[in-house]
């Protein structure tokens, strides 16, 4: 079914309140193709739909509602449609929601629970959102290390309604301390009467809660791991950090890498939806900023107006020879963006990549330099051609060692090396540009200057 009947259908199922057919479009559909949709639906008839669906499909399909909405909708609904809902979530999806609304909104939350689930809510929405902890779920299954292989199995089977994964299960001590971890494919392999203590994996990887949510993406990454175990400082199982949740991760943070990037600020989400208010304030801060940065290039550019009056031809390659500068900064930034964020490298890794970027700038330089003499010796003759190659040499190599080392320094400073945007670099390498070409020019050409 494509969105435009899907669409039709439930505004068909609003218009008649018929509960058998929205649970038959729910078994014909997946909750996250009917969620996405339900954005071009008015408040009042998302809450409608909702309270026609079954509690527990009701919470999946909350799940896939656009995020900017579930806050209006759970101010929509009455208390008792509330703590139902949130009674059906999984816990990191309902810390997830609990901090995105009002204290009165919270309160309203809070009373519909049980004990148990109003401090599971408090305690994963007290993570910062950065945090690994404000990803992890504390559904989770646990298995006890002198359980046999065939009692595991069942013990599974008797939780996995409950659980947010049972192919990964824990095992802990008496104080909850981590001591291993066994799949689902282990136990079914094993020999039934085969304790869990002898085929488990001991000392598997984990992650600390505080610590930054793209390490736990990372690590499931790297290990490929279905769940990563979250531990507190006292080395005690809190919760687990699925790799459905990673990826959400890993695709958030890739979104605001490039933005950044940009020069744009984050935009809070559909870019569709987005006011003309939010896309201005997202874009305006760098662009104005950048404005007074590019004042530089054109302070070069005056300092050196008898050259330019001396040479007119100079000016024909001016933008060829600062735009090739800032290109390769942009190219040579963007890599080390990315190889930071990954951890392909770290801070002690700049003065290696340094001398290879040299290299490589100098090689880059000299294949632009030999293709842009043919220009200048066409636009000015010899002399001006050795300007621009020697110039085009120069403006890639500093280029691309600013765009190369700006990541870096802005790591050292415990700033997001992603602040190394394009149009940052470019501005820069804009003006080391202006001042190379022109006193270059003045100095090969034995000009004056007056500026």
């Amino acid at each position: 079914m494509n969105g435009q009947d899907l669409i039709f259908t439930l505004k068909t199922i609003a218009l008649s309140k018929d509960r058998l057919e929205m649970q038959q479009l729910l078994q014909q559909c997946h909750p996250a193709d009917i969620g996405a949709v339900l954005g071009a639906f008015e408040l009042e008839q998302v809450c409608l739909l909702l309270a026609l669906t079954p509690a527990a499909a009701r919470a999946e399909l909350f799940g896939y509602i656009d995020k900017d909405k579930e806050a209006d909708i759970v101010r929509a609904l009455d208390n008792q449609a509330v703590s139902e809902l949130f009674l059906h979530m999984s816990p990191d999806e309902r810390a997830d929601l609990f901090n995105v609304l009002s204290e009165e909104d919270q309160a309203k939350v809070l009373p519909g629970l049980a004990q148990a689930e109003r401090e599971d809510i408090r305690r994963l929405a007290s993570f910062d959102e950065d945090k690994t902890g404000s990803v992890m779920t504390s559904d989770y299954a646990l298995l006890d290390q002198q359980l046999t292989a065939a009692q595991g199995i069942a013990r599974l089977r008797k939780v996995a309604p409950d659980k947010e994964t049972i192919y990964q299960a824990y095992i802990v001590d008496a104080d909850r301390r981590l001591l291993g971890t066994v799949s689902l494919r282990q136990l079914i392999m094993a020999e039934p009467e085969q304790l869990i203590c002898d085929f488990m994996q001991r000392e598997p990887i984990f992650v600390s809660a505080d610590a930054p949510r793209e390490i736990a993406a990372q690590l499931i990454s790297k290990y490929d791991l279905l769940a990563l175990p979250v531990i507190n400082g006292g080395d005690k199982l809190v919760g687990i950090v699925t790799y459905d949740d990673a990826m959400d991760v890993a695709s958030e943070e890739a979104d605001q890498d490039f933005h950044k990037t940009g020069a744009v600020g984050q935009v809070l989400g559909s870019i569709k939806d987005a006011s003309v208010k939010m896309l201005y304030q997202k874009r305006v801060f760098w662009l104005v900023l950048l404005v007074f940065g590019n004042i530089f290039s054109g302070a070069g550019i005056a300092y050196f107006e008898d050259t330019i009056a001396a040479y007119v031809a100079l000016v024909f390659f001016l933008p060829l020879l600062v735009d090739s500068g800032g290109n390769a900064g942009s190219q040579s930034a963007t890599l080390m963006v990315r190889a930071l964020a990954t951890g392909e490298i770290v801070l002690k890794d700049w003065a290696s990549m340094l001398g290879r970027e040299f290299i490589v700038a100098g090689l880059l330089g000299l294949t632009m330099a030999a293709a842009v003499s043919v220009l200048g010796i066409w636009r000015g003759g010899p002399e001006i051609a050795l300007v621009v190659a020697l110039t085009m040499q120069l403006v890639v190599i500093i280029g691309s060692v600013i765009g190369m080392s700006l990541p870096f320094i802005l790591s050292r400073f415990k700033l997001d090396p992603a602040a190394a945007s394009a149009p940052l670099i470019t501005s820069i390498a804009d003006a080391c540009g202006v001042l190379i070409y022109f006193g270059m020019a003045t100095w090969l050409l034995d000009l004056p200057v007056t500026g």
